[in-house]
């Protein structure tokens, strides 16, 4: 399946009744929730014990990934085309790969 594959079915999902903006707002809304309840899973991880629960992580990424995707449908954007241009631009800031002096210098790069 393509990422593009993957917005148009997880759409048939989606509630019909909402328009362009609702969806819109629907889909940032879960999208900070669902990191929210991801980050969740980390902390209980890293700072009251528990196992790391990769299944559960991975359940919310899949949550994480529908609100992607029905955000990008509100704002009439294939999720293939928001991928390449974040690609694109970490190529340009990172065109070696991962440098921490351009991290650390980035505001100067991206004026």
């Amino acid at each position: 399946m393509t990422i593009n594959e993957y917005q148009q079915l997880a759409m048939t999902t989606a509630n019909p009744a909402l328009n362009r903006q609702q969806q819109l707002l629907n889909g940032v809304m879960g999208l900070c929730g669902e990191a929210g309840e991801a980050i969740d899973i980390v902390k209980k991880h890293l700072a009251q014990g528990h196992a790391l629960d990769t299944a559960h992580l991975a359940r919310e990424l899949g949550d994480i990934a529908w609100y992607l995707a029905q955000t990008a449908t509100a704002i009439g954007c294939p999720l293939e085309d928001i991928l390449q241009m974040n690609i694109d631009k970490l190529k340009a800031r990172y065109p070696q790969g991962f440098e921490s002096d351009r991290s650390q210098n980035r505001a100067k790069q991206d004026l």
